[in-house]
């Protein structure tokens, strides 16, 4: 295991412990860090409840981030409890239900729009609010996103899909603009993991039978750890010289030549 011995990560987008988030968190714990975490909206009592199973409770803070008051909000709590984040977990996405599952033609440019604010600029603003106290961290501090390979088309997941892109290419320019507060911003591309997420994606079916049949290490859809050693990589020191990157916890799915037939 890494030791992460007093190390100190926000932890956001938890909803249950089926959750990439949640996994990461208890990892995180297990390798010695403190961390918090948020959650939004009716979500929240939920979040709480499934941090009760994490090794250590932490505190659940709710956090909208489609609020700019709350990015305020976050920095001052932590600014008071730590002082100084070592590390933070990006794992915020919306997409409507008509952004989702053949829809994407028909989806209003409110509810796209929305997407992106959430899914994407999430992370500029959350870098932006944070870097002070990231910049404090002696060992580098560390942004991580979550998303998919979104250099192909998942049919069915949309406008998701495009917020991914967005998301990738949001990360990139961090990187470049967080460097010289020695920051790294990076992404773990995930293959499908059932989530409660993923059950609002009506084609999650046929891409991960697709990842179970095409990915060279294997794949299993039920198995959120199988993402959380890309993540902690990215969040400790030893990626300390790696940023504006996506590194892809896909089984190898990435590399291979073919589409995916959802038939």
């Amino acid at each position: 295991m890494i030791d992460l011995s007093d190390r100190r990560y926000l932890i956001t987008g938890v909803l249950n412990h089926e959750s990439i988030a949640w996994h990461v968190c208890a990892a995180l714990q297990r390798c010695g860090a403190q961390t918090l975490v948020t959650a939004f909206g009716r979500g929240a009592r939920i979040a709480r409840r499934a941090a009760e199973l994490l090794p250590t409770v932490p505190e659940v803070i709710e956090f909208d981030a489609g609020a700019d008051a709350d990015f305020a909000a976050l920095r001052e709590l932590l600014e008071q409890r730590w002082g100084s984040v070592d590390g933070v977990l990006h794992s915020i996405a919306h997409a409507s239900p008509d952004s989702l599952g053949g829809q994407f033609m028909r989806t209003p440019a409110a509810d796209a729009l929305a997407g992106f604010r959430i899914s994407a600029y999430s992370f500029q603003q959350l870098a932006t609010t944070l870097e002070p106290l990231l910049a404090r961290s002696e060992y580098g501090g560390s942004m991580v996103g979550l998303t998919i390979d979104a250099s192909r088309v998942l049919v069915g997941y949309d406008w998701m899909g495009v917020h991914k892109a967005a998301l990738e290419a949001v990360v990139k320019y961090a990187a470049v603009y967080l460097g010289p507060s020695g920051i790294r911003a990076n992404l773990v591309a995930a293959g499908p993991v059932e989530t409660v997420s993923a059950h609002g994606v009506s084609t999650f079916g046929g891409i991960a039978d697709y990842f179970e049949r095409a990915a060279p290490l294997g794949w299993d859809r039920r198995d959120p750890g199988r993402v959380v050693g890309a993540v902690l990589f990215l969040l400790s020191d030893l990626s300390r010289y790696t940023t504006g990157q996506v590194v892809y916890a896909d089984g190898g799915v990435h590399a291979v030549v073919g589409g995916i037939d959802l038939e």
